[in-house]
């Protein structure tokens, strides 16, 4: 059944329509949270234009832990960038104007259908994985963050781990020609089948990457599909993938989109990329002071410096002076990267003992691998990426 939260006496009349039928009416948070424990059939909350906002964030965060597969939908008398960033990170599923009974009632089958999805995943989709999402984002272009997201995912796949990379940069992503790929689909297939996407749905569009059986979902070929992505599909995406995968990497466009901003609040690390020069730096200290405010957790995040050994007046030390955070990671400068950025390979696996594979390798096994619970000296899932390279 169907909640709605809306201080307005005549609520359940004026969206009736929109709602396909009857909703339990209530007028305050405590009433709404108090009929969500004692009965946990309802699958969908609406809450009115009205209601503080802080509010109706505050109940989306905590159901969302407590029963990830309850639906929120917002309404709003006026839609703006600052609600959807807050709504979206809070885990409102859409956020929608309150006199377009149309769309209320298209946000409603949509989440319906998601929460069936998300109930009943386990036996129709197969998925049973807790996979870690991590987005890898700059707030500045050329500063090798596909190189990096792309040799990140290369080197856990061919470590065993179920791995999917998924680019982001909906309007001129690079994942696919980085890898030397020809994707039969993209992320813009997947918005056909948005409220009802499950395992098989996100395989339809996957690329596998033979050497090292990594899985791609490119950005579409025609930037003009970035448009008609909305941000909902990506959130229904990453959750289906992350039920599927072990790791869910993201590569993003250098701009705090909807979709950047979905894949933050699914994150459970982000990989912010810089290099040595002032507007990058300068940029990179915009994105963090930007992550502090949308909430965003600070031990959720690690710091890579990129061409770290370049000689241009600045040292990593300034970085972290200027940015006012640890570096994880220092990847060095070689000639060897964009070498293997035109031949279509992933340097990590091709020159597995560069300078640059090595500390690429040490950054997934320290910020990622060991952060997230795999015993690297059990060398097990290792030993796969040997009998990878002993095969080429």
């Amino acid at each position: 059944m169907t909640i709605l939260w809306d201080a307005t006496a005549g609520g359940g009349e004026a969206y009736h329509f929109a709602l396909g039928g009857d909703a339990l009416h209530l007028t305050s948070g405590p009433r709404v949270s108090r009929a969500l424990e004692d009965d946990p059939s309802h699958a969908l909350v609406i809450i009115g234009p009205d209601i503080d906002l802080d509010s109706a964030c505050n109940l989306a965060e905590e159901e969302r832990v407590a029963r990830p597969e309850l639906g929120v939908i917002l309404l709003r008398h006026r839609l703006d960038v600052t609600v959807l960033a807050q709504a979206l990170r809070s885990g409102v599923r859409e956020v929608v104007a309150a006199d377009d009974q149309n769309a209320i009632a298209e946000a409603v089958r949509r989440s319906n259908a998601l929460t069936a999805q998300l109930v009943g995943h386990g036996a129709a989709g197969g998925g049973t994985r807790d996979g870690k999402v991590i987005t890898v984002f700059s707030a500045k272009g050329g500063v090798g963050k596909t190189t990096v997201s792309t040799n990140l995912a290369t080197y856990l796949a061919s470590t065993g781990a179920r791995t999917v990379l998924v680019d982001l940069d909906l309007m001129f992503g690079d994942v696919a020609i980085s890898l030397q790929l020809q994707p039969p689909g993209s992320v813009r297939d997947l918005v056909a089948m948005s409220g009802h996407l499950d395992a098989q749905g996100v395989q339809s569009v996957v690329t596998r990457h033979e050497p090292s059986g990594l899985d791609v979902i490119a950005a579409p070929p025609d930037p003009a599909d970035a448009e008609r992505v909305p941000s909902h599909v990506i959130v229904e995406l990453l959750r289906v993938a992350r039920a599927n995968y072990d790791y869910v990497l993201v590569d993003t466009p250098p701009s705090f989109t909807e979709h950047v901003l979905a894949a933050f609040d699914l994150s459970d690390l982000t990989v912010l990329v810089a290099t040595l020069d002032i507007p990058a730096v300068k940029n990179l200290r915009i994105a963090i002071n930007t992550l502090d405010t949308l909430g965003a957790s600070r031990e959720a995040r690690t710091i890579v410096l990129n061409r770290a050994d370049a000689k241009v007046g600045l040292r990593p030390d300034d970085v972290e002076a200027a940015l006012k955070a640890p570096i994880s990671a220092n990847i060095p400068n070689t000639l060897a990267v964009p070498a293997s950025v035109n031949r279509g390979v992933a340097i990590i696996l091709d020159e597995p003992r560069s300078p640059v594979a090595m500390a690429l390798r040490e950054l997934a096994d320290t910020e990622i691998r060991r952060r997230f619970g795999e015993d690297l000296q059990n060398g097990a899932k290792r030993s796969t990426f040997g009998l990878l390279r002993s095969k080429r």
